[in-house]
């Protein structure tokens, strides 16, 4: 594994895939540094389910999104997670959004390529959250959080640059 500050510093949000599968023990370490990730009071409440590239419920919400799209909101990636968690745990969006941040290290770490998807909550929890729940196996009392779709990437970018002067304040 990489030294963990370069990974960091590496990381890239990855919007082309290659056609290679990922193998199934490689989706089942991300799934696992998911749900190592801290959670309030270690409630453990953050539920992911794993969906193909090819499962029909793909095409489905891409279609809720924009009927009109010519590209993949899932960038054709071969794995997207969708991290749901307890409705009446008011951490649950922290929660869900530690695990994706951990899922989206340990990928690049492991030499995989990620973006996290926020652009699905208006439709998983609009007017068919129910419909979209059953189809994801949420579990009863759960909503959708966040999504993160991983592979191999095929195109990368520079990764972000910061600037610590801007962005920090030491008191």
């Amino acid at each position: 594994m990489a030294d963990f500050s370069k990974v960091i510093a590496e990381r890239n949000s990855v919007r082309k895939y290659s056609e290679k599968e990922v193998p199934c023990e490689v989706v089942k370490a991300l799934v696992e540094a998911g749900l190592q990730a801290p959670t309030a009071t270690n409630r453990q409440e953050i539920h992911i389910t794993v969906v193909k590239r090819d499962n029909p419920v793909q095409k489905e919400i891409q279609q809720d999104l924009n009927p009109d799209a010519t590209t993949s909101f899932f960038y054709d990636a071969p794995i997207t997670l969708y991290l749901s968690g307890e409705e009446a745990f008011k951490w649950s969006p922290v929660d869900a959004g530690i695990a994706v941040e951990n899922i989206h290290l340990a990928a690049q770490a492991m030499g995989l390529g990620s973006v996290i998807l926020g652009c699905m909550e208006k439709i998983l929890n609009g007017e068919k959250k129910a419909e979209y729940a059953k189809k994801l196996c949420f579990p009863d009392g759960y909503r959708y959080q966040i999504a993160i779709a991983f592979g191999y990437a095929e195109a990368t970018k520079e990764p972000h640059k910061t600037d610590f002067d801007t962005h920090v304040s030491i008191l």
